[in-house]
Formats: structure tokens, sequence, C-alpha cells
């Protein structure tokens, strides 16, 4: 499902691959997702649980992976 909080194209391969890490190696939550990528590139959504399975979606389709299958989800 799409929220439309975050537009694809102003995802970079080098914020993916920040995102990834965040939510696939370090076991962020959506909300965690949201508050890191607010603090590091000056979002105004903070720890809106939308907006950070938006970038995580958005990461992982860059990416070429489900956003909803393992290591994602």
């Amino acid at each position: 499902m799409t929220h439309n909080t975050v537009d694809p194209a102003t995802i970079t391969p080098e914020m993916a691959a920040q995102i990834r890490t965040w939510r696939c190696d370090e076991d962020y939550s959506w909300r965690a997702v949201a508050q890191a990528a607010s603090d590091l590139w000056g979002s105004e959504w903070g720890s809106n649980q939308l907006f950070g399975e938006d970038l995580c979606v958005a990461a992982a389709k860059l990416l070429g992976e489900n956003p909803y299958r393992e290591p994602w989800n």
C-alpha cells in the first residue's frame, strides 16, 4: 500500500542502502526508520510510521527487492 509520503524518484541508491541497513541489518521499526531518516536528511515527518513504511518500500524497490518479504519484513 502506498501512502504518498515519499516520492520514489527522490531516493538515491545511497539513501536506499542506508534505509536497508536500518531496517534489515539493525532491525529498525518503520517508526525508527522514519525518525532516523528525518534526523539524517531533514524531513519534517519525524517518526511517522507511514513515512517509514514508504521509505522502506521505495528503497526496496530501488534495490530490486520485495519490501514485504525477507529481509525487509
